[in-house]
């Protein structure tokens, strides 16, 4: 294989940049062309495709979102949009495709899997919910940002003695809220994959405000409820002071930690291992720090499935 290609595609995450400069120096430290595909699967569709060089990539290891930009692309779910797809990837020469991205981006890799074109998908998504992987590129990022915001406003709510709900993304996935909730010690951690009791928690929070407690942390999921509607359900059981701090884009922004960019030059260099082995079909990851690959069609039937324990001692540690 002597010419390949990179996207990004879906939701833009911290450390897609550094997955890009690894997979273009790491294939071009092999004798290798790489295009760069931009705005995603729109771009390939239009063959928005332009030949990447060392200098290409360079300075934007510490860059968040991507320089190869990103889009939704519903043509793209039909065969003769995949059908454009691939008659541009031929018309460039290109023989391999790279993707980086989340569950969508994995979809249109599998697409092309079956159209018999070589695909690698990578895991780039703040919401940390694409199985065969412990982590996927950019979480970190976004978890460092939410605490970063938990901790300012714990400030003023304690100076206030009142109850915030802090909403973050994960529409379908907790691991943000949950992982964000354990670390910015909140009182009560609401996921999509567990439901709630409002009793339950309106007498933890009553518990902790009659022992003296000048502040609450509520951490919500956006795919549980949205802030307002559950600091309303908080307002009624409790009538506790509350505010709600919805985080939005603030989490897909931002310089990617050095976890984030560590991973994402693992996880792109080794896509380019694998199709320079020529497999294609795959999806590449990371467990127990060790890189691994799974068939992606294999792992576009899993589910994603949170961290019981720790949200049960998330429970035991907000009494």
């Amino acid at each position: 294989m002597k010419r390949i290609g990179v996207l990004t595609s879906g939701g833009d995450s911290p450390g897609m940049n550094a997955a890009v400069r690894a997979v273009v120096r790491k294939a071009i430290f092999h004798d290798m062309e790489v295009y760069g595909v931009y705005n995603g699967y729109s771009g390939l569709i239009s063959g928005n495709i332009k030949k990447l060089e060392l200098g290409s990539v360079g300075d934007i290891i510490h860059r968040g979102g991507t320089m190869l930009y990103s889009a939704r692309c519903e043509e793209f779910k039909t065969k003769e949009g995949q059908q454009k797809g691939i008659e541009q990837l031929k018309k460039f020469g290109i023989e391999g495709l790279v993707v980086v991205g989340g569950d969508g981006s994995y979809r249109g890799a599998k697409a092309l899997t079956e159209h018999g074109f070589p695909c690698i998908g990578v895991p780039g998504t703040i919401d940390n919910d694409i199985p065969g992987t412990d982590y996927t590129i950019g979480f970190d990022t976004a978890l460092n940002t939410v605490i970063d915001a938990v901790d300012k406003i714990r400030d003023t709510a304690t100076s206030h003695d009142r109850a915030f709900i802090i909403e973050v993304m994960g529409r379908d996935a907790g691991d943000i809220a949950l992982w964000a909730g354990l670390a910015g010690g909140a009182e009560t951690i609401l996921i999509p994959e567990v439901g709630y009791d409002m009793d339950e928690i309106a007498a933890r929070l009553k518990s902790g405000h009659e022992r003296g407690k000048k502040h609450s942390i509520i951490m919500v999921a956006e795919g549980v409820c949205s802030g307002v509607e559950f600091s309303k359900q908080i307002k009624e059981a409790t009538d506790l002071d509350t505010r709600v701090s919805v985080l939005g884009h603030i989490q897909r922004g931002g310089s990617p930690t050095a976890a984030d960019r560590v991973l994402a030059s693992r996880l792109g260099a080794f896509a380019v291992e694998l199709l320079l082995q020529g497999k294609g079909g795959r999806a590449v990851g990371i467990e127990k720090n060790e890189l691994i690959d799974h068939d992606i069609i294999e792992i576009l039937t899993r589910k994603h499935s949170v961290n019981q324990s720790m949200y049960n001692l998330s429970k035991e540690l907000s009494i």
